[in-house]
């Protein structure tokens, strides 16, 4: 706190000093009993504000280190505020002190509650969604077993509607433990081709239902990241792209390589995005003109791609012109750029 400040918060002390002084200096003058000239009269007010003024000042120097860490704790935003208090010089001060731990402990009592609350819900999500996966493997045993019965486009369509039903249970799955992520990832050197070809494999029955083509190309790269995180991510865009792609169009899958960074490219041919919504596809929630109008959609897929990507290290960025096309480019910096995008 600088002196100017330190002051304005004293204008009443101050005040009070002005008004006891002009009193004096009245009640001098108009007593007839004693003469002193308006010399002396302003020679004791000079010298009264100066002793004043060193007291303020005295005062003020006192005080000054206690507000240098006040301050360096508030400009600098520091971490475990409370131990970094300094210590109190005055009743006052152990007051605020005592009110601030006050309300310190009460917001670490509400957070331990709120923590206890959300590991019970993310150990009954994950619970869950383990429990619900074992049905709706059952179901996709009995549909591939009959397929070759007389209602084997009906046992398609439901095969189907069922592999939807897992990917919305895996994006609650990783949405809960989004948070926890640092505990859940291992970082290795990844081929890229086999992910890509696995997550193509599993949307094996949207390509062909809908009678989408794929193309793969130089996906033989290497990156450092978590496979189970970065396959979620890609099953996501290339879950999109199928979505937003007519029947009888192409994806087309291919690597980049250049001196800053790899990249994978998940291109389509669909309807693309409109120029106002593709600055929020990455929104939580946000559907844009086509998730409303079209195509049923949650608004989470990129949502949790991009905010994983960015935990992984990596970066998606989405290139479209409406009506034409779409890229999703998952981006993987080099070292020498990995600390830039991870923080």
């Amino acid at each position: 706190m600088r002196f100017k400040k330190y002051l304005a918060d004293r204008k009443v002390p101050i005040l009070c000093f002005a008004l006891l002084m002009m009193f004096i200096s009245l009640v001098i003058h108009l007593d007839g009993s004693f003469k002193v000239s308006a010399g002396n009269i302003f020679y004791i007010n000079l010298v009264a504000f100066s002793f004043f003024m060193i007291y303020l000042a005295g005062s003020y120097l006192y005080y000054r280190n206690y507000y240098r860490s006040l301050t360096d704790i508030v400009e600098n935003k520091r971490d475990e505020i409370i131990s970094r208090l300094p210590k109190p010089k005055t009743h006052e001060q152990i007051l605020f002190q005592k009110v601030l731990l006050s309300l310190y402990n009460e917001q670490i009592s509400k957070m331990e509650g709120l923590y206890e609350q959300k590991k019970d819900y993310e150990e009954f999500i994950t619970s869950w969604v383990h429990e619900v996966k074992t049905p709706i493997s059952v179901c996709r045993l009995l549909i591939e077993s009959n397929l070759n019965s007389q209602n084997s486009e009906v046992l398609g369509s439901m095969g189907e509607e069922i592999d939807k039903i897992e990917h919305y249970i895996e994006q609650a799955l990783y949405y809960s433990k989004i948070d926890d992520f640092s505990k859940d990832y291992i970082i290795n050197e990844i081929e890229l081709d086999r992910l890509v070809k696995e997550a193509v494999k599993k949307q094996a029955r949207t390509f062909i239902n809908k009678k989408i083509s794929v193309e793969i190309d130089n996906t033989d790269l290497t990156v450092a990241t978590d496979k189970l995180w970065l396959s979620f991510i890609i099953d996501q865009i290339l879950s999109n792209a199928l979505k937003y792609t007519y029947t009888g169009g192409r994806i087309k899958i291919y690597g980049l390589s250049d001196e800053k960074a790899q990249k994978l490219v998940i291109e389509d041919n669909g309807i693309g995005i409109r120029s106002e919504d593709i600055g929020r596809v990455f929104d939580k929630g946000f559907t844009g003109y086509n998730g409303r109008e079209n195509y049923k959609s949650t608004g989470m897929g990129l949502y949790l791609s991009k905010k994983l990507a960015r935990k992984l290290g990596h970066d998606i960025a989405i290139e479209s012109k409406y009506g034409e096309h779409t890229k999703a480019i998952i981006i993987f910096p080099r070292l020498s750029d990995y600390f830039d995008v991870s923080r």
